[in-house]
Formats: C-alpha cells, structure tokens, sequence
C-alpha cells in the first residue's frame, strides 16, 4: 500500500485545534521560522497522521517565505536535525502502519504549462514517472539525506574539484543546485552568466597570480599557498581566514575584508591548479582566472544567462554511484517569462560549507526535476533515475 500526494507549487497540509506550547525556530539558509510547539492529527492526501508535533508558525522572516506564499514545510529529513527532536511526520506514518514500504519519492515536472507540478508517493514509486533502474548511494551521515558524490564535469571535461568524491545531499526544499563557489563560478563562466565583480578576487589575482603559478609549478602544496603568502591562516592541514587571528587580536573591522581575501586566494589556486594541467601560458593562465573572477555569483546567488545561447552551451555533468549524470542546458537553466521579456537563470548557485561538513553540494530541484529521486529509509540510501 502506498499513498501518493500529487501538487501544483506546494505541499498542502492542515492542522486542526491547535495545543499551545514550547517555542521553537529553525534557521535555513534563505530565512528562517519561528513560533511554538503545537499537536494535533495531521492529514496528507487521504492519510490522517494522529498526534503530530509540529511547530505553529508566527514568524517568517525572509524573502524567499514572503515571494514564495508557502502554506507550511513539510521536513522530510531524519529525526537526528529534529527541532526539540520532535518525531517527523514520515516516522509516524511508517509508526501508524499508514505505508508498507519504508520508502517515499519524488517526481518534479519542469513542464510549467501542465497542470500537475509533480508527485510524492508516500510508501513506494510510481514506475509512470522514471525511466530504466535507479542508481542508490548508500546514506553517509543521518540528518540530512547525504551521500558520496563523485566528480563534476563540464562538457565531459573534469572540473578538478572532487578527485576523491565530495559530500552531497538530495533536497527539494532547495530549488536550485548548491555548491562551492569556486566550482560554481567555473560552471557559470562556462554557461556564459554574468555575476557580480568580486574586488577582492581580482585584486588577489592582480597582485599575487603569478606568485601563485610560480608556486604551483615549483609543487607547494596547494592547499598551503594561500597562507604562504599571508592571505589565510593555516591550521595545520589547510588555509583558514586570517580573520580568525583577528578576532583573537580584537581587529575586528578587518575581519570581513580578510575572510573575502583567503576565499578569494582559495579560489584562485583551485582554478589555476585545474588549468596548469591544460599547459597554459601564463598570460591566459592568468586572463581566465580573471574572467572567473567576473562570474562570481551575485549575493543572493543568481547569475542571468543570453537566452538566445540555450542550444550552445555545455552539458554539465555529475557522477553518483559510478555513473554519470547530465544535466542539460534546458534542465540547468530556469526560463522566466516569454518572448523578448523573457529571462534566463543559471540553476547553479554558491554555497560554502566549510570542512569537516563541507564542501557540501545540495542537489535540489534543478537536479532533482530531471531524475526521479528515490529516498529508502530501510535501507538508507537514495536512488537516482532518469524522470520519465
């Protein structure tokens, strides 16, 4: 038995004679919510959920609430990033022996002109809506959905940013697909989107580029350069900001400036290492970087791209499992409007992460919308298949 929830912009959920109690919040990454603990039977579909906790939203602050007219979130994560760890709702279904299959999926249709905006099905898949078999990475670290992701390609050719794999999870609470910025900023220099000019980048570029191809080429360890040239801290294992010596020596004020300059220097290396490869002069060399530094994402993350560019631009790709996973241009890039009024946005948006998590990239719906997501919670792992 399996229950399907079939929706048009959100997932509509109801809440019937509230209990007033603990306050609450969470904080994401473009806003936030806030109010108190309430319970009550909560129905999804034709599925009535008894005794759910929830939080009764009296706050939300942020853009992203406000343009997008949410009715509610529906948290589909594990009980581990639990507010108050609160028992989620899918806990209860599979407790209430309201599904017989530990298992819910997703199917996002991109198609805007149809009526139906996707599928959840609580309790199993829908074999209508993928193509051939799933690919499943086993569940790395409970919390979120995380997994193992490999490389990141464009056009077939290796960025250079996960030669041993990077962490990943699959959200559609995030419409676009997060990552790095530096690998970010490679991919919408590739797409042709313009961002915003980092100062800071190009002033690093300017005045230490071919200190830092000299280093390069002499086999400093990349990870280490930054520092040697006083730009970042190192802590032993790799750069940090030399802002948090700052902080220690209560300077303050240059702590944003410091932070801008060592992730700007980060970037740097990481881009010339992936093009020393490639053999080139230093002059182009240091021409591209600076092109890089002109695609840096704008700060709420959009980057616009030439419509008329769409059959051009490249395939950029990611491997999950062994395989390879394209994404095309008319999967990557979001289409708002039409005819001369039309606009084109980059799906791809910086996320920085900082390690042990990080570098982390969330798959959103951009990924999501061309591969049909399975999430198994018995098994913990999550499987990807092409969306039919």
């Amino acid at each position: 038995m399996s229950r399907r929830k079939k929706f048009h912009n959100v997932i509509i959920f109801y809440f019937i004679g509230l209990i007033r109690g603990k306050s609450a919040e969470i904080h994401y990454g473009t806003g936030s919510v806030s109010g108190f603990l309430s319970q009550d039977n909560v129905q999804v579909g034709d599925l009535i959920v008894k005794d759910q906790v929830f939080i009764e939203v009296t706050s939300e602050p942020g853009v992203t609430f406000l343009a997008a007219k949410f009715d509610g979130i529906f948290g589909l994560g594990f009980q581990e990033i639990s507010v108050a760890d609160v028992v989620p709702v899918w806990y209860n279904m599979l407790k209430q022996g309201l599904v017989q299959e530990p298992v819910f999926s997703f199917w996002l249709n991109r198609n805007s002109g149809d009526e139906e905006g996707g599928e959840i099905v609580f309790g199993g898949v829908d074999r209508n809506h993928y193509k051939d078999e799933h690919t499943y990475v086993p569940v790395k670290q409970k919390g979120y959905w995380q997994f193992d992701m490999g490389e990141v390609l464009i056009d077939g050719r290796t960025t250079g940013f996960c030669p041993r794999g990077c962490s990943a999870i699959a959200d559609s609470g995030t419409s676009l697909l997060a990552g790095p910025s530096g690998i970010i900023t490679q991919i919408n220099h590739a797409i042709g989107a313009d961002g915003v000019i980092s100062q800071e980048c190009k002033a690093v570029v300017g005045q230490y580029g071919e200190l830092i191809i000299e280093m390069l080429l002499s086999e400093v360890h990349p990870q280490k350069i930054c520092s040697e040239i006083s730009l970042c801290s190192f802590d032993g294992t790799r750069d940090v900001s030399v802002g948090i010596e700052s902080v220690v020596n209560d300077d303050k004020s240059s702590l944003g400036q410091s932070d801008a300059l060592c992730s700007a220097c980060k970037m740097a290396v990481l881009w010339m290492q992936n093009e020393l490869s490639q053999k080139q002069t230093v002059e182009s060399l240091l021409n591209y970087t600076n092109q890089l530094c002109d695609r840096l994402p704008s700060p709420m993350g959009e980057s616009a791209v030439d419509c008329s560019t769409l059959s051009s631009l490249p395939i950029v790709s990611f491997t999950i499992g062994g395989k390879t996973f394209p994404l095309t241009p008319r999967q990557y890039i979001l289409k708002v409007g039409e005819g001369a009024a039309a606009q084109c946005i980059s799906g791809f948006t910086a996320l920085d992460v900082p390690p042990p998590r990080g570098p982390l990239w969330i798959l959103g719906d951009v990924f999501m919308g061309a591969y049909h997501t399975v999430f198994d919670y018995d098994k913990l792992r999550v499987g990807f298949a092409k969306a039919a």
